[in-house]
């Protein structure tokens, strides 16, 4: 494809994992328009430690003939999308920055999110990233349907 990609999607590792793992669905549906790179993929260094961790946690459930689909999945799709990486927040901003959000463990997430200013931060925790965490850092957060809805009715 050429050009640049129309929105630049940051995903968190909810996202990213129930793609993996699940069998359909939108997480699905949301890595296959990255994939194909109908939206560019953001990738915070934060996102892919727990990506990872959770994958290899899954995979070690499963029979081993197929226990490596996970990570060939993933990096098949990190080699698809070519993502913007963006690294680790600082302990001090992390400090400073402690009030964004009510769980800690999403902190440097959200921080990352901040750093990148995607158009869309797509996430299925609706339990930590609120409205109200939304209008704080004024970052555009949705579930993967509320951001289907959203570009259908653009069409």
């Amino acid at each position: 494809m050429t050009g640049t990609p129309r929105s630049r999607l940051f995903l968190d590792s909810n996202v990213l994992i129930g793609g993996f793992i699940g069998e359909w669905g939108l997480d699905k549906g949301i890595l296959s328009i990255c994939a194909a790179r109908i939206c560019g993929l953001i990738l915070a260094d934060s996102v892919r430690i727990e990506v990872e961790r959770n994958l290899n946690r899954h995979s070690s459930r499963l029979p081993s003939l197929q226990s490596e689909k996970p990570f060939r999945a993933y990096r098949e799709f990190i080699l698809l999308t070519n993502p913007e990486i963006v690294g680790l927040p600082d302990l001090e901003t992390l400090q400073v920055n402690r009030q964004l959000i009510r769980h800690e463990a999403d902190l440097p997430v959200l921080l990352s999110a901040m750093a990148a200013k995607p158009d869309w931060l797509i996430t299925n925790n609706t339990k930590h990233f609120t409205p109200a965490v939304a209008k704080k850092t004024g970052l555009r957060i949705a579930t993967p349907a509320e951001f289907f809805r959203s570009i259908v009715k653009n069409i």
